[in-house]
């Protein structure tokens, strides 16, 4: 006989989906079925919740109380970076391969994305945070102010750019 339904356990679960797509209740129904929960609500209310993030795979933190869910987005630094980037001029733009710029950011921008990440992020100070997201946009082809972003990176162990603190 299973254990008896305590209704204030709280349970999350952790769901990658396309923002402001319906996710498959086929797909759900093995993570949110024994919770309890209706797997076509729960993708409805996935699909509103992320519809800022159109197009986008974001990671959505759902929170289970008492068979009552709660949706929170939980954006990962290329999600941050891809939403603020200004894309690069048509001849440019390629796929981030070989060198080509997909879009532009500013340094500004960076500090705030270094400053939503930074609760997750495994660095001591803002700084560390700033080259964190500097890698991911590297990884990306996004230049931060039509510059490489590892210049940036240099010059800011070099000192030459200051990083404000918290």
């Amino acid at each position: 006989m299973p254990p008896k339904f305590d209704p204030n356990e709280i349970k999350i679960v952790y769901l990658r989906c396309m923002g402001g797509e319906i996710a498959s209740p086929t797909s759900l129904a093995p993570k949110i079925g024994p919770l309890g929960l209706n797997p076509l609500k729960i993708s409805e209310d996935l699909a509103f919740a992320t519809a800022d993030w159109k197009g986008l795979k974001v990671t959505c933190k759902l929170t289970v109380q008492n068979r009552i869910a709660k949706i929170d987005v939980v954006p990962s630094a290329a999600c941050l970076i891809i939403k603020d980037m200004t894309p690069a001029p048509p001849g440019q733009k390629k796929n981030g391969k070989n060198g080509r710029c997909v879009g532009n950011l500013t340094l500004e921008q960076i500090i705030n994305i270094a400053r939503m990440m930074r609760p997750r992020s495994i660095a001591k100070k803002l700084d560390g945070t700033v080259k964190e997201i500097l890698g991911t946009a590297q990884s990306l082809g996004v230049t931060v102010n039509n510059r490489h972003p590892h210049d940036i990176v240099d010059e800011i162990r070099a000192g030459t750019i200051e990083i404000p603190e918290e």
